[in-house]
């Protein structure tokens, strides 16, 4: 089947049967293999409309200035520090 194919299918559905269809098209987008649901999540997610507190710019700077120095923490490291490995 193809694109066309499916996009007549629909174009023959009765009005009353479009939300179905709908509800079915996107279930069946949103559990393929080949969509990403956390970023699927990201990308639908609001924006962050909170104002950053003086406490989260001083951590935010201390990371970056961490990490132009070259102290960063191996992923397997931070694992092990959280107890996940």
């Amino acid at each position: 089947m193809t694109r066309d194919a499916i996009r007549q299918l629909v174009d023959d559905l009765d009005e009353s049967d479009l939300p179905a269809a709908e509800r079915l098209l996107r279930a069946l987008r949103d559990t393929s293999t080949e969509t990403d649901p956390v970023l699927r999540a990201l990308e639908s997610a609001p924006l962050d409309d909170e104002p950053e507190t003086e406490e989260e710019r001083i951590a935010a700077a201390e990371a970056r200035t961490e990490a132009d120095r070259g102290e960063l923490i191996p992923h397997e490291e931070a694992l092990r520090r959280l107890g996940l490995a």
